[in-house]
Parts: C-alpha cells; structure tokens; sequence
C-alpha cells in the first residue's frame, strides 16, 4: 500500500549500518585507555567557551606527554606501542600490548577511567541487501557501484527529493541516461533543472486528478517531481539508492545506507500526494513510465478496495499492467497493509510480482535503570542521560502547576511545567496510546522536554499500561527518551516512584527520591532470528471480485524486509512530526517491502537482459527461503502478538533471495496471450469484458482452468474430485541437468508429478503435469510443495495452495 497505517508509519525502524564484530584471537592486543582527565572540548567546560587554537594545542601535546609518561611507568619498554593518543573528544590511548597481563596493570592503575580490548569489525552497507543476499551478487556485476548499472527503476510515488546525498551523482556515473531510456526531466518547485544528474535521468508529476477535486495545493504540495512526503525518497533509496551514503538523522550516524541496486538510474513519476492519490494519474503516470522506456516499475500503491465488476484482475489499472508487462517492463506492487485479515491483498493479477512485509534480525534495545536495581526494557531511539549519574525521577502531573487528573496536558505544553522542578529531572509523561493521533504525539513531548531542560523522559500508558507495538517511538531523538511498552514495568517503575516519594497533606510532593538512568538506544544489535511475517502485512487467498470469491492465484507473491526501514526521507515533510526536517527516516509497511524486489528484478535484468518479467518473477519465487538457516520453518505474526507457522498467503513462495534468484536452474515462463487464457478462464467473466480491459479477444485455444496459467506456484480455490495442472520450465542453467521431483502434499489432497525425473540441457524446456486429486474434503485451504532438484545444485520450489472441497463419486 502506498499510505501505511499511520501506526505502521509510526513504528518504523531498520537500521543501515552492521557492525558485526569479535574480538581477535591472537596473543597481543589492542586496548583502548581512557583516562580521567578532561579531553580538549571539555576541559574548562565550566569557564568560558572550548579551547581553541593554540592554547588546545598545547593541552594535546601535554596530554600526549602524560600518556607516554603512564605507560611507561606502568609496562615495561618493548612490551608494548601506543598507536594513538586520544585528546580531542577523549582523553586517552590505544596501546598494542604482548600479553593480558598489561590490560589488567592498566586497569588498575590510578587516573583510568576504562580499559576496553578492540574489537574487529566489518563495516557493511544497508542491512537488508546483506540480510536479502542482495550484497552478495554486486561483486558479480561489476561491485556495488554498477549493480543495476544500464537498468531504470519507474518509481511511481510520492516523487523525490533530489538534494538527499541517496540520489547524488557518483563518480562512474555518465550524465546520459542508458540509451534505451527517453524519458525527461521537468524542473519545477523545489526541483532545479540540475536535479537530474545520472542517478535521476528522469521525472514528471501527474496531478490532474487531484487538482480537479481541490485537494492538490501547489503550496505545500509543490507542482513538481519534488516530494512534500517522504514517501517517495523513502522507496526510492530503498530500490536504488546511492551505495555507502551516510543516514544521519538528529545528528547521528546510524549507518551507512544503499540501495539493492545502487547502479540503477531512477526515474521518478510522482503521482501521489499526503492527500492520497488517483488512479487516473496512476494510469497516466504508467503510461508515461512504459513509454520513457522504464525496465522496472515500482508501485508502492494499490487501490484501497476491490473494483466492482466481473474480475479485479479487469481493473483498469491491472490490464494496464498487463500491457506494461507485454512492453517487457517488470511490474512489483505492494500487496497492502491490511493484515493480518484474510483475503486483505490489493494486488491481485499474476503478471505482477505483489510483496509482503517480513521483520529483519536487527533490533535496537533500550534500558532504564533504576535506583532500585530494576531494569526496564523499553522503546526508544535516542542518546543516553549523560555520564554515569542517576537523575531524580518526576511524575509530570507532580512538577506542573495543575495537579489535576491530566495536570500536565500529556507533556505537550511547556507553559504548564514549574522550571525550578523540572531541570535535571528524568520526566515521566503519560499518554493515551489508543488516542495517539489525537494530540498525544511524541514530536510534542520531545519538545516540551526541550524547552523545560530535563534531562530525558520516560513516556508510559496512562490507563491501560500496555503500549501497543506499532506506538513504540523508533524514530531518533536528541533528548534522552524511553517508552515503557510492558504494563507490568509500568506498574513497577510507578510504585518504585510513589515508594520513593515523599508527599505533604495536599499531595504536593517534597521530595523526589526516585532515581533512573537511560541507557543508549541507538546502536542496533542482530540477533540472527529469521523473518517473520508483520501482522499488518495483507494476506491471501487471493479474490476474484468484488464478492470475495476466490482465485486461483497465490498472492503475495514473495515476502521481503518491510518492517523498521531506513531511507531517505524529505525535510520538508510533516507526515511525521517525529523526524520534520531530516533527511533520513525508519518507515514500516510494505510500501518499503516492495522496492527491495524492485531493486533486486533490477539486478536480475541487468544479469540476465532477455529474460521476460515472467521470468524473472518465477527466479525470484522459486528461489526464495521457506525455512532458516537452520531449518526452522518461517513464522507469521497475528494479532494480540501471536505467531504461527507462515502460509503461502502469509509469504507467498517465501521470503526473498537475491543470490540465488539470478541463478535459478529453471524459470516459467508466461506470454501474453497465455495471460489471455487466463483471463478468459475466469468464472463470470465473458470474451466481451475482457475485450472491453484490454482491447482483444480470448484466443481461439481456451484455458479450461485459471491455474492452468504457466505460473511458478499452484493454487486451487476449489478442487473437486481430481484436477491436472499442466506446467512447462525453461533450463537457465549453464549445463545440461537432471532434476528429481519431491512432493509434499497438502493435507486431504494427493500429488502426482509426472515424469519425476527428468534431464534438460541449457536453453531447452521440459514439460511437467501435476495431478491433484481430493482423498479428504476439508473447510479450508491446505498447503503444500513440489520441489525440482538438480544434480547441479539448483532448487525449484512450487509452492501449492489447494481447497479440497469433494470427492467424486464413482458411476
């Protein structure tokens, strides 16, 4: 979907930079000293200003001294080398010691502060192309800077903010657009001429829609390709972002970030606004991005309810896709954030490639200590209260001039605080979580912490206690925050507070005798877990209309990161009051699931230029990941915080794997006029309704059946007694291969494929049936595989999804 849940919105968070590290194992080390003496941009931090000039040079050069002078009154000569000496923002060194035995003299030694070991670490670019694959195919294609080189990515969103370093020019790339693309560049509001610079070879604006209806204001929504959202950068740096750029939002590096395919070329129609979108500047954005020459669309955007009519797949905008996948042109769409209700999918038709959300491994952990000895697990993306020092903890009800029931207007006026109460103090402000959007948002809270000057704030529930998830605040802050999600820390933090309180008759407080400390928050950590389905992600089985009758198409098609996403964002944006004015924001939804496909069908064309978006399609499902690493089978969140086993309608074929999907061993392939077919095998839809959506008549071989489509999966919304499905695979492979077929069949239905085993050389097909057949009638559809392997390692996983609904009785 194109416009997440506000929540989703809200809870957005995926960081870019891995920082995976071990300590090295070998006899001498490295340790880092810090001393206690004031480095240069302290020392008289109580007097007048920083040292500057040549009175900080001295200070360096006697801070040195004073290193070398410890050292060697502490080890012995030859038994070590100091590498640097810190002077600047620490005051200390590193030293290369011989044995252990050094690390645990200094330690000891008065005027240390702290002795830590080095550590290796791995510098890496965004998380998810690591954690996709993505990363591991660049060195194939020329390395990272020429992954997706010579291919355009159609961006049709929310449009692009050209000055976000993701979309600045780079070295190795030529101010022409790849010769095939003809698209232009209109300048406008915000967007110079100069904006297309070789990232961006392309950009318009459509609409005409909007301005007939009134909504589209040219003040704040800028009669540009400029985005006024986010929503548009966002995806686009996701997609195809500059390699190795920095993510800094309130003024901290979170990493470095890049694009799946950081070669590729943008080219940007926007066509959608913070007011929502049509689909008549959709179509015409499309139609302007097929005939420019795009390779790729990226479609962050879906209608929000089924069409009326015989067919969702007769929507205009799905035959028009269709067309975009007869010109050669790619098509992934967003499967919708209405999970995890069945049958919630917005993306209907088989020649696109429609996402789900998955969840990544990297989690950012925040912790409050207090006086107590209690820990508390929050959220929170923010710098921790300074130095080792315990901050008195206040209620905001308790240090307002109003002690009424809500005394402090949920801490979003600052008017209402007592200053002499609330300096230095960790503040405790109560929210309405479930009224969110109603007036207690975090950008109001932060700042009132601000002009008060306290020294950090803990946010919990005033009346329920549970925060719900999509409500924890993941977006950076520049004063020390936390949210206490759990209610049972709530509760607990509260009595320590009221315990360690000291009240007169009125209940005015006299003594603030709680304590806390918050603890950093923005350095992610990776725990290894596999993807898990978001609950928000929207789910199959797939519809036929608007009735809610079934199709025999799997949707999603594939599953990829979408939940907790960095990438750039428009300063000007006030879609999240939270991150107003950076340049980097988290988002979640499968708005952010859908460019990492776009990004990686970019570095599959690039790879393999021939192959038709069918193609591709069928490399990226057949490839994609069922289990983890370990085996475990992949998982689907719920609501109230339950998982369960994932279902082809939770991740379609599974989650994505770029390494594998540009090696796929066999791909199926689908021509238009086997589209057609489809089409035509529609129940209730007529030769005239389809002549009517795409302008041409069924073929004179009619599909008895919609899973009769040369798909790579199956799905069967109603099988009565038996059905034979008829499949035909293309050998991508570099040598002839002889593949044996493995079944794993849904419950209450038998599988045949036939022949099981079967050789096929490079560029030739080999025909495949599968029969299905009912042995136990069920209520509800049932899951299964067939599994092609090759005796030169390729996989080809089908995934089937089938209703067995009768048994035939015999004559």
């Amino acid at each position: 979907m194109a416009f997440p849940k506000p929540s989703l919105v809200l809870c957005s968070l995926l960081a870019l930079l891995s920082l995976n590290c071990g300590p090295s194992h070998v006899s001498a080390k490295v340790y880092m000293v810090v001393m206690e003496d004031d480095p240069v941009v302290s020392y008289k931090a109580s007097r007048k200003g920083v040292m500057r000039g040549e009175e900080a040079q001295k200070y360096k050069e006697m801070a040195t001294t004073k290193h070398d002078v410890f050292l060697e009154s502490f080890l012995t000569v030859g038994s070590y080398k100091k590498l640097y000496s810190y002077t600047h923002l620490l005051n200390g060194f590193a030293v290369h010691a011989n044995s252990e035995k050094a690390a645990k003299i200094l330690s000891g030694a008065k005027g240390v502060r702290l002795v830590q070991e080095d550590i290796k670490m791995a510098k890496m670019t965004t998380y998810t192309p690591k954690y996709i694959g993505a990363s591991g195919v660049w060195p194939l294609l020329g390395g990272a800077e020429n992954s997706g080189d010579g291919i355009v990515i159609g961006m049709i969103d929310t449009g692009i903010d050209p000055k976000n370093p993701s979309f600045a020019s780079f070295s190795n790339q030529s101010k022409q657009p790849p010769p095939n693309f003809k698209g232009m560049c209109r300048s406008g509001d915000r967007f110079p001429p100069d904006s297309c610079n070789g990232k961006i070879v392309g950009a318009r604006w459509f609409a005409r829609a909007g301005q007939a209806t009134g909504e589209f204001n040219a003040t704040i929504h800028y009669a540009s390709p400029y985005d006024p959202d986010g929503h548009g950068s966002h995806t686009a740096s996701t997609a195809a972002g500059n390699f190795h750029t920095p993510a800094i939002s309130r003024g901290y590096n979170f990493g470095y970030a890049s694009g799946m395919a950081p070669g590729a070329r943008l080219a940007v129609y926007k066509a959608a606004y913070p007011f929502g979108g049509y689909m008549s500047d959709v179509i015409a954005a499309v139609d302007q991005a097929v005939e420019d020459g795009v390779d790729v669309i990226s479609l962050s955007m879906a209608p929000s309810s089924v069409s009326p009519g015989p067919a969702a797949f007769l929507n205009l905008l799905e035959t028009q896709l269709l067309l975009a996948t007869k010109a050669g042109v790619s098509v992934v769409q967003a499967v919708g954030n209405g999970g995890p209700d069945a049958s919630s999918v917005v993306s209907f038709s088989p020649w696109i490639t429609s996402v789900a959300a998955s969840t990544t491994d990297r989690k950012y952990n925040k912790t409050i200590v207090a006086g107590n000895g209690q820990i508390f697990s929050c959220g929170g993306l923010s710098p921790p209260t300074p130095g080792d020092t315990m901050y008195p903890l206040a209620l905001a009800d308790d240090v307002s001039t109003d002690n009424s029931t809500d005394g402090s207007n949920g801490c979003q006026d600052p008017k209402v605080f007592i200053r002499s109460l609330v300096q230095g103090k960790v503040i405790v402000c109560m929210i309405v979580s479930s009224n969110y959007y109603q007036g207690d948002n975090f950008a109001g809270i932060i700042d009132t912490i601000q002009k008060i000057g306290a020294a950090g704030v803990v946010i919990i529930d005033r009346y329920s206690g549970d925060v719900d998830y999509e409500y924890q605040p993941i977006f950076p802050t520049a004063v020390p925050s936390a949210m206490v999600v759990d209610g049972v820390d709530m509760m607990n933090l509260m009595e320590y507070y009221e315990n360690n309180t000291a009240r007169d008759g009125d209940g005015t407080v006299i003594t603030f005798g709680a304590t806390v400390r918050i603890l950093e928050g923005r350095r992610a950590s990776y725990s290894g877990e596999r993807p898990e389905v978001a609950d928000y992600s929207s789910r199959g089985p797939n519809i036929e209309n608007s009735q809610m009758q079934l199709a025999d198409v799997l949707k999603p098609n594939v599953m990829a990161p979408g939940h907790h996403i960095w990438g750039a964002w428009s300063p000007t944006s006030d879609a999240l009051p939270e991150v107003q004015g950076e340049s980097y924001a988290i988002l979640s939804g499968t708005s952010m699931s859908t460019p990492h496909v776009a990004g990686v069908v970019a570095l599959i064309k690039q790879r393999h230029p021939k192959w038709s978006p069918a193609m591709i399609m069928s490399a990226i499902m057949t490839t994609a990941d069922v289990t983890d690493r370990s085996g475990r089978p992949l998982m689907a969140r719920r609501d109230v915080g339950a998982v369960v086993a994932a279902t082809p309608f939770d991740m379609g074929a599974g989650a994505i794997n770029a390494a594998r999907a540009l090696d796929p061993g066999l791909v199926f392939d689908a021509t238009y006029r086997e589209y057609l077919q489809f089409l035509c095998a529609v129940p209730g839809v007529d030769e005239a309704a389809v002549r009517r959506a795409v302008g041409a008549s069924c073929p004179t071989s009619r599909a008895r059946w919609c899973s009769d489509l040369n798909a790579p999966s199956v799905t069967v919304a109603s099988l009565v007694g038996s059905r034979r499905v008829d499949r035909k695979v293309w050998s991508v492979g570099a040598e002839n291969e002889t593949y044996m077929a493995y079944v794993r069949a849904p419950d209450g239905v038998a599988v045949r494929v036939s022949p099981d085993e079967f050789t096929v050389a490079p560029g030739e097909t080999a025909a495949l049936r599968i029969v299905l057949n009912t042995t136990a009638p069920g209520n509800a559809f049932s899951f299964g595989e067939v599994v092609l392997r090759g005796d030169k390692k390729h996989s080809v996983r089908i995934p089937l999804a089938v209703y067995p609904a009768a048994v035939l009785s015999g004559p």
